[in-house]
C-alpha cells in the first residue's frame, strides 16, 4: 500500500505539471505550484512528528521527490530542498522549531555550504554571507545558510525571508523554475536558538532521522530527482514512439530495433539506479532504527548510491532523448527539459563523480577524506 505522502505527491501532478511552463519563463516555481505542494505536506516531509510533521523515513522521501519529478524537475527540486531543510527542525530546541515550523504551510529553503561568517553576540551571532544555489527562496518564508562560526563549528543559521537579500542570478540552462538564485545576510542578527549544528550527537528529538548522516539524505534528495526526471523521460519517449513515424520509414519508432534497445537499456539503467538507492537506503534506517550508529563504510555506500543513481538516471534519460530523434529538439517536447534538468542536477556537489571517487577509496580501504560522507 501507498504511502500517504506518495499518494499526495502523485495526486498533485495535475497542478505542477500545468505550471511547469510558466515556471521555466518566470524561473521560479508559480505561486499555485507552491500551495498545492506545501498544502499536500511535500516541502516538510522531514518535520519530526514531535513537531507536528510526517516524520517520514528517506526511502519514502526519496519516492515522493521523484513522483513529483517526474511532473516538473524544477518542482521536485523545490519539493527536495525544502524537505531536506526540514530535517534541521530535530536539532531546534521547541520554542524555536514551533516559531518556525507550527505553520503546516511554512516553506524552508536554502544552503547547508558554510559560506557565511557568524560572529558571537550576546544572545546569538550577527551573520554575514552570500550563498549561491538558493534554491526556492523566492517562495520560502525562513532561509538557511550555513556558516562557520568563531569556535570552529558549522552552524545552519535560520532566519526571515524579510532579512534576507536574494540575488536574481539564476539564468541556467536546466532547472530553471527553482528560483535557485544566489542570496545574502548582511549582518543578520540570528538567536542562539535559530542556529543548529547538524553534525551534534544529540538532537533536540531524539529519533532516528535526527541520527540520520546529513550528506545521505541531501545525496540522496538529489539523486530522487534525477530518477524522477529519468521517469519522465521515459514515458515521454514510449508515448512519442508509438505515435511518431519517423522520416523516411513507413513504420512507427515503437517498431525500430534501435529504439527499443534504448529502452530496454534505459529502463535498466533507471531501475538498478533506483533499487541501489533504495536498498542502502533502508539498510542505513534498519542501522539506526536497531540503535547502531552508522559507519563511515555505510555513509560511503550511501553517497556512493546516490551518486550512481544521479549518473545512470542522466544515462537514461539521454538514451531517451537520442532515441526521439528530431523531436526531442523542441521546447514543446517534455524530453529537451528533462535533457536540460537532469544533467544540470548532476553538477550538484552530493551527486557529483568526486563523491564516487571518496566512496570508493572508503571501500577500498585507502585514506581518505571523508569529511563529506
Amino acid at each position: 500500500m501507498s504511502h500517504p505522502l506518495i499518494a499526495a505527491a502523485r495526486a498533485v501532478r495535475p497542478v505542477v505539471e500545468a505550471h511547469a511552463d510558466q515556471a521555466e519563463i518566470d524561473r521560479q516555481l508559480p505561486q499555485p505550484a507552491v500551495d498545492a505542494l506545501a498544502e499536500a505536506g511535500l516541502m516538510r516531509m522531514f518535520v519530526p512528528a514531535d513537531y507536528g510533521g510526517p516524520g517520514a523515513d528517506p526511502v519514502t522521501v526519496v519516492e515522493a521527490v521523484a513522483a513529483v519529478s517526474a511532473a516538473d524537475g524544477s518542482a521536485g527540486w523545490c519539493t527536495m530542498i525544502a524537505t531536506t531543510t526540514s530535517s534541521m527542525a530535530a536539532f531546534l530546541a521547541p520554542q524555536y522549531a514551533a516559531e518556525i515550523y507550527a505553520d503546516p504551510l511554512v516553506v524552508t529553503g536554502g544552503t547547508f555550504a558554510p559560506n557565511g561568517r557568524a560572529e558571537p553576540v550576546e544572545g546569538g551571532h550577527v551573520v554575514s554571507g552570500r550563498w549561491q544555489w538558493g534554491s526556492g527562496t523566492t517562495h520560502c518564508q525562513w532561509i538557511v545558510g550555513g556558516a562557520l562560526a568563531t569556535d570552529g563549528t558549522v552552524r545552519m543559521m535560520f532566519a526571515p525571508a524579510s532579512e534576507v537579500e536574494l540575488i536574481d542570478t539564476w539564468h541556467t540552462a536546466g532547472l530553471r523554475g527553482t528560483g535557485s538564485g544566489d542570496f545574502r545576510f548582511d549582518g543578520v542578527f540570528v538567536p542562539e536558538g535559530r542556529s543548529v549544528t547538524p553534525f551534534a550527537p544529540c538532537p533536540h528529538v531524539d529519533g532516528p532521522l535526527g541520527r540520520m548522516p546529513t550528506f545521505t539524505l541531501l545525496a540522496s534528495g538529489v539523486a530522487a530527482v534525477t530518477l524522477g526526471i529519468a521517469r519522465r523521460a521515459l514515458d515521454e519517449l514510449v508515448a512519442l514512439a508509438q505515435a511518431k513515424t519517423p522520416q523516411f520509414s513507413s513504420r512507427t519508432l515503437a517498431v525500430s530495433p534501435l529504439a527499443q534497445l534504448d529502452v530496454a537499456r534505459a529502463e535498466g539503467a533507471l531501475g538498478g539506479a533506483r533499487s541501489y538507492l533504495v536498498d542502502e537506503l533502508g539498510r542505513t534506517w534498519e542501522t539506526i532504527l536497531r540503535g547502531d550508529d552508522v559507519d563511515v563504510v555505510q555513509r560511503a555506500r550511501g553517497r556512493g548510491a546516490a551518486g550512481h543513481a544521479a549518473a545512470d538516471a542522466a544515462r537514461a534519460v539521454d538514451l531517451a532523448y537520442h532515441a526521439a530523434g528530431g523531436s526531442a529538439v523542441f521546447t514543446s517536447s517534455p524530453l529537451q527539459r528533462c535533457f536540460r534538468d537532469v544533467h544540470t542536477a548532476t553538477q550538484h556537489v552530493m551527486v557529483q563523480q568526486r563523491a564516487l571517487e571518496a566512496a570508493g577509496k572508503v571501500l577500498l580501504g585507502v585514506d581518505a577524506d571523508t569529511s563529506m560522507l
